[in-house]
């Protein structure tokens, strides 16, 4: 399996300054970063590596939910999943102190218990929920027809 890599240039001090990260591997894009911005409540054209988790996590998922969905026989019409993952204070610094996974899908042959129990696999077998494993991760499961 491939590595993928991002990079990124800071210049400046946590409270003043700023930096750009690069999605190297795919050259989709290069985003602004800046503490006051991770900090504050709107992002303000900013990235955060919080809203990289959230990204990584959620497609994540959804690929996951994809195939086992998939291998019980049924079909996923479609999958909306968001991620909200937040930071809170940790002592002298901050962590994330949550994840909250939600799908809304349309399947074709699966119920909605089969659906919640292909959702939960999917939640604690995808590998960014692997490595995200000190972080508490809920989920919000539903069927919509």
């Amino acid at each position: 399996m491939p590595t993928r890599t991002a990079r990124t240039a800071w210049n400046g001090t946590l409270e003043d300054g700023s930096g750009q990260v690069e999605l190297s591997s795919s050259g989709v894009g290069t985003y602004t970063v800046s503490f006051p911005k991770r900090a504050a409540e709107k992002a303000e054209g900013s990235t955060s590596p919080e809203e990289l988790i959230a990204a990584a996590h959620s497609s994540c998922f959804a690929m996951q939910l994809s195939a086992l969905i998939g291998a019980t026989g049924a079909t996923p019409e479609s999958l909306d999943v968001s991620a909200d993952v937040s930071l809170g204070p940790d002592g002298d610094g901050f962590k994330l102190t949550g994840i909250a996974l939600k799908v809304r899908g349309e399947v074709t042959g699966l119920d909605a218990d089969g659906f919640a129990e292909a959702a939960q696999a999917a939640k604690e077998s995808c590998p960014v929920s692997k490595a995200l494993t000190g972080v508490e991760i809920t989920l919000d499961a539903a069927l919509e027809s």
